[in-house]
């Protein structure tokens, strides 16, 4: 059983190793391996975790059973206090399908009491993604392109609070 718990120091070299594994098997097919090694080497450095870990208004999350972590999350409360931006929520391939995205997201919910929308950029191409997270409530808001990374994304929201 894995239970969702603050990130500390010490798992970033597995939040990373996770990562690394669910974008390939995820986004190999989409972008080819050589453009998903090139986006975790920046997205997923341990520097860039290490930010994203103490940064203000946000939540790390990991879902550990004690010898491994299953599953991530990170949000981040915007400029409106009232909207929070779910920038991440991977779940390694052999855990999925065992509710660890929905604790995390249920969390994520919690860590955020003033919001009142929760958003997230999904992969149009990741049917699975985009199925988890309409399953969960969450409708189209609109198109963008990616916040700037060049690649696509569906925007998704969900009223929460």
């Amino acid at each position: 059983m894995m239970f969702v718990r603050t990130a500390g120091e010490r798992d970033l070299a597995a939040v990373r190793a996770l990562l690394v594994e669910t974008w390939h098997a995820t986004y190999d097919s989409i972008y080819g391996a050589a453009k998903v090694t090139e986006i975790t080497d920046e997205w997923h450095s341990i520097a860039s975790l290490k930010a994203r870990r103490i940064r203000p208004n946000s939540e790390f999350l990991v879902a550990d059973d004690g010898k491994r972590i299953g599953g991530m999350a990170f949000a981040a409360a915007t400029t409106d206090a009232k909207i929070v931006m779910l920038n991440q929520l991977y779940v390694h391939p052999a855990c999925q399908r065992q509710g660890i995205g929905q604790a995390l997201l249920e969390e994520v919910e919690a860590s955020f009491p003033e919001a009142r929308v929760l958003r997230v950029e999904v992969e149009e191409a990741n049917a699975p993604a985009v199925a988890f997270y309409r399953s969960k409530g969450f409708l189209p808001a609109t198109a963008d392109c990616g916040g700037g990374s060049g690649l696509p994304a569906l925007i998704l929201e969900k009223a929460i609070g």
